[in-house]
């Protein structure tokens, strides 16, 4: 999120603005835009270093110059794209860790929790306890519960329920 502030905060000048404006028509040195703007090639050189550092232009060295271009990758993206904050995948991952650290402790299951969405994320932390593909009697699968929670017939049938688990027979197999 503090790249694209600063990317924002990069191009909300004029001058820079105006310097940008000429490098979409064509790739530049800082003597050509500094006659277009009426502006020192020092200045030019400053916003240029400036924008650079922050990856909205490249340089290359071409003779007795250097050539600025658009990074063209950062202006492909839409206004939309930029602003978007993109950690929905840590939101997810930071309720699950609240609800493991409410429900867990030293290891242990406290409670099953009430609510769907929360008994389904506690007992994937549990289905890590399995392996897959690999075939469990029903005595396995209640010892390898009972280390979290005494309820294991619960807790079995809950896992078979949710689609973590099936049963076939007396055999049981993470899915």
């Amino acid at each position: 999120m503090e790249e694209k502030l600063q990317l924002l905060k990069l191009i909300a000048d004029e001058t820079r603005i105006e310097i940008l404006n000429i490098l979409m028509r064509e790739d530049s040195y800082v003597e050509k835009i500094a006659c277009e703007l009426s502006l020192t090639p020092a200045t030019i050189c400053y916003h240029l270093k400036k924008m650079e550092a922050a990856g909205v232009v490249n340089s290359a060295r071409s003779q007795f110059y250097i050539i600025y271009s658009l990074n063209k990758e950062i202006f492909s993206q839409t206004l939309g794209d930029i602003i978007k904050k993109d950690d929905t995948a840590n939101i997810d991952e930071k309720y699950k860790k609240e609800v493991l650290a409410h429900f867990f402790k030293y290891g242990k299951l406290t409670q099953i929790p009430t609510q769907r969405k929360k008994r389904e994320i506690v007992l994937a932390e549990i289905a890590k306890s399995f392996e897959k593909g690999v075939a469990y009697g029903e005595k396995e699968v209640n010892e390898i519960i009972h280390r979290f929670h005494e309820d294991h017939c619960t807790i079995r049938r809950e896992m078979i329920a949710a689609g973590i688990m099936e049963r076939e027979r007396e055999t049981y197999r993470l899915i």
